[in-house]
Parts: C-alpha cells; structure tokens; sequence
C-alpha cells in the first residue's frame, strides 16, 4: 500500500457482517469514513473533526473480495488530484496479514461553506496541509472524461 501516506486499522466487529456471514456492503462507507477521519488528524491536528470544510459530493467502490470477523483490514488513504472547489480521494482496503485486496474506492469532496450552504473555493492553507500530507504538489481536477471510467 506504498504510496497512501495515511493507513488506518478496522478491526471487523460481528455487527459489520451480514446474513452471508461477511462485512456488509454498507459498512464499507464507514471503513472508509475512518481512513478521512486519520487524514485529518495527520493533516489538521489542532482543528475539530466536526469542523471539516468539506462535505461528501461523490462516492464509487469496487468490491474485489469478501472480508470476514476475525480479519483487521487497513484502509489506506491518498488525495489525487485538487481542483478550484474539489478534490479527488482514493482508497484502498486489504486484509492485514495477507495483503488480499477487499475494496478499491473514490470519492470527490467539495468545500463547502456550511453558514451559507454553498461550495467556495479550496482555501490556500488548506491545499497546503494537503500537500504536506501528501508529499508534492497536487495535481489538477482532471478533465471530465478521464476522472471516471
């Protein structure tokens, strides 16, 4: 998982499976809310997590392999690519101990000015925290063609 520079571990609790016996699709959204949630915390310490500029704007996850209690999985977590109003986050989860790739996913989040409930700008300290956690310069939105398959 080289090249994520933030990692985070989910311990499978019974209550995530479903009546097949494995993590339920839904709960995939929440693996992949704690992985964000440790990017924040690397990149905006001192700053309340309920206090995040952005919201949730699109969401895409591929299922690869099933997951199943008893297994710890690592959501490992990148920002891609940072537009004007957006920026592009992929994820990956694999079991721990073998590596088995579970979940690829993407999301987009717009920041988002949450008194007057519209989208602004990505704010320069922010792309900056970004890019420290990042380790380069972010890459700009890509065009609407080459952003999705």
């Amino acid at each position: 998982m080289k090249n994520f520079p933030i990692q985070a571990e989910i311990d499978i609790r019974f209550r995530d499976t479903d009546a097949i016996g494995h993590v339920n699709n839904a709960v995939y959204v929440t693996y992949l809310e704690v992985g964000r949630q440790a990017y924040w915390r690397a990149m905006a310490p001192e700053i309340d997590y309920r206090r995040v500029p952005f919201v949730m704007a699109r969401l895409e996850i591929d299922w690869k392999s099933p997951a199943w209690v008893g297994e710890i999985l690592i959501v490992a977590v990148r920002i891609s690519w940072a537009g004007a109003k957006s920026f592009g986050t992929e994820y990956e989860i694999r079991e721990q101990q073998s590596q088995r790739l579970v979940v690829t996913a993407r999301s987009v989040q717009a920041t988002f000015d949450h008194h007057g409930q519209c989208t602004i700008p990505i704010p320069a300290d922010f792309r900056a925290a970004l890019e420290r956690v990042e380790g380069h310069p972010l890459a700009a939105k890509p065009a609407p063609d080459q952003e999705w398959p």
